[in-house]
């Protein structure tokens, strides 16, 4: 029987996976492409994803009990009768294994994000929402196959370095945080990027303008506003982490379980 710690993993990483759904990261011909995991809090080489060979197999029906359990090499650990790792688990087992920063790994096929990397169009910033993400040149593994073996998730998590994004060609994007919520709202501000410079693309062609870095540092280096006067006192310091999309997501695609 599952601890109460796995037990609760699971719901968040079955929640998130509904959220990648939600978000449209992973819906009509892609709604069974793509996964999140999360590290156990209590044991750092294993891992909750969603795994295949469900009867029902899309990221937006699944639930606690769907989940299952890995370890750090990729084998499978625990989960439900059937149910068997997904084929890219190496995508998460390598980059577990190199980043022990990292707490959360997601890889699903988003349509703008695999269109770019396909027409070999880089991403610059064009809004606010991601723009970090794509300030500079996101690494490209240049293979449209299959990530299965090792030495094909060692070569993925490589190219992720110490970094939040790499991109799939022709294929997809992995990101990864320190949350859950990290890892999924970069993927969705990654789409986001990725659909803006696909629009300006049309619009103008290739050589189309994008956000110059001053005006990102202007944002990327002010004082957290807990530091501002008329602040001090009403934000405790930390707080206002712009956390309230996710929570409403979360909570949206928490619902029936």
């Amino acid at each position: 029987m599952a601890s109460s710690e796995e037990y609760d993993v699971k719901r968040e990483v079955a929640i998130a996976n509904r959220i990648l759904s939600n978000l449209g990261l992973a819906t009509g011909v892609t709604a069974d492409r793509g996964h999140a995991s999360m590290r156990l809090p209590s044991d750092d080489g294993r891992f909750a994803v969603k795994g295949r060979q469900y009867a029902i197999d899309s990221l937006s029906s699944m639930r606690p009990e769907d989940m299952i359990i890995c370890d750090t090499d990729g084998f499978l650990v625990d989960g439900p009768d059937g149910v068997v790792q997904c084929a890219e688990i190496k995508i998460h087992s390598c980059i577990y294994q190199l980043r022990p920063d990292v707490q959360s790994v997601v890889h699903v096929h988003p349509r703008f994000t695999v269109l770019l990397s396909t027409l070999g169009q880089k991403m610059t910033p064009l809004c606010q929402e991601g723009m970090q993400l794509v300030r500079d040149p996101l690494p490209v593994w240049p293979h449209v196959k299959i990530i299965q073996s090792h030495d094909e998730g060692m070569e993925v998590a490589n190219l992720l370095g110490d970094g939040s994004v790499v991109l799939l060609f022709a294929h997809g994007a992995v990101t990864a945080g320190g949350s859950l919520s990290e890892s999924v709202m970069a993927m969705a501000e990654l789409e986001e990027q990725a659909r803006m410079n696909y629009l300006a693309l049309c619009a103008l062609g290739r050589d189309y303008p994008s956000i110059p870095e001053e005006l990102i540092q202007e944002i990327t280096g002010r004082p957290p506003l807990w530091e501002l006067d008329h602040f001090k006192g009403v934000i405790q310091e930390g707080g206002l982490r712009m956390s309230g999309i996710w929570n409403y997501h979360a909570a949206e695609a928490a619902r029936g379980l």
